[in-house]
């Protein structure tokens, strides 16, 4: 496990020169659960306000509009991801890239592979990193039973194409479940993956980057009491009383945790630069199996979620985990030396 790293640091007259505008949909809220977004403006008001106990010069923004024109900013650090479009999470960068403007994270190229789940699996297979069969049935082609992948178990999961936070997920036994599911889906404006339903667990893989190399933070894994239950937006939103509670615990499986650690590296090498991600495997600790599920790049940087919770196991604070993103990034930049 890499846990040999240490936090990098910002000079201080870089954070004073540096002029930097935070993005996301809560970035003005005041703190507290929204009634629709629910702990995710909690998340956005706590890194706000890590980023100023660390004393950067910054400006604050809500909406894209911000960036019809060039603000008066030398980088942007976008969290505004879900837009409530499809593929919004790509327009930051694509606004920031036509005025030549720095920004953490991802190019929009990679963004966009990430985001869809389909395309990111196919990334898995040339990599040589298991992953379960799918297909991507895309909004406005055609919907056959052919294409259906196979499930030994007769369980498929549906899920948006480019959902986050399970969004939207469902699962079937039989085509006519799966139909009803894509036509909600595409009902909706997206696309839609189907793959057959992997029992195990879920074991996250968090990647920061130092010195230009993805350097992998300890893994983690959600415990849960039942695995055959689909876990849905409302329960990881905490919007749902009383829901069971997955326990995010260090995974140190000496036989399967190297295994994942090195399909993850690899896997991670194919999206550099990236800044920060969070690479999800299935894990059937009974059998052994692994199996790719999803990258996600930009990822919920709150102290309650994967990547700060596997930073902390590495010694990282979040103003630590916070401060290492951006020096990092400002020096490729060329912003810091």
């Amino acid at each position: 496990m890499s846990t040999n790293i240490s936090p990098l640091r910002i000079p201080d007259e870089a954070k004073e020169r540096v002029r930097m505008l935070f993005m996301a949909k809560h970035a003005l809220w005041g703190g507290g659960m929204h009634p629709e977004d629910g702990n995710h403006a909690i998340y956005h008001h706590e890194v706000r306000t890590t980023l100023e106990n660390l004393g950067l010069n910054l400006q604050f923004a809500n909406s894209y509009n911000v960036l019809y024109e060039r603000p008066d900013v030398d980088f942007v650090f976008p969290l505004l991801n879900r837009g409530g479009f499809v593929n919004s999470e790509m327009l930051i960068p694509i606004l920031c890239n036509m005025h030549r403007l720095p920004y953490l994270g991802a190019m929009p190229f990679l963004r966009g592979l990430g985001d869809d789940k389909s395309v990111s699996k196919l990334v898995a297979t040339h990599a040589g990193v298991p992953t379960a069969p799918w297909f991507c049935y895309r909004r406005g082609a055609p919907v056959l039973e052919a294409d259906l992948p196979p499930s030994p178990d007769g369980r498929w999961v549906i899920k948006p194409n480019a959902s986050s936070a399970s969004w939207g997920i469902s699962d079937a036994f039989d085509w006519n479940g799966v139909t009803n599911a894509l036509a909600d889906i595409h009902g909706q404006g997206h696309d839609a993956i189907v793959e057959p339903y992997l029992d195990g667990y879920d074991v996250q893989c968090a990647f920061i980057t130092i010195n230009s190399e993805p350097v992998a933070l300890p893994m983690l894994w959600y415990e849960r009491e039942d695995t055959q239950k689909l876990w849905t937006y409302y329960e990881k939103r905490d919007l749902v009383p009383n829901a069971e509670k997955a326990a995010l615990k260090r995974f140190d499986h000496a036989e399967l945790a190297p295994k994942i650690e090195a399909m993850a590296k690899t896997y991670a090498r194919e999206f550099v630069p990236f800044d920060y991600g969070r690479i999800e495997f299935r894990v059937d600790l009974k059998t052994g199996d692994i199996n790719f599920i999803e990258i996600n790049l930009n990822c919920n940087l709150w102290s309650e979620k994967v990547m700060a919770k596997a930073a902390a196991q590495a010694g990282f604070s979040h103003a630590d985990l916070m401060e290492t993103l951006l020096a990092e990034c400002w020096r490729r930049h060329a912003l810091i030396s």
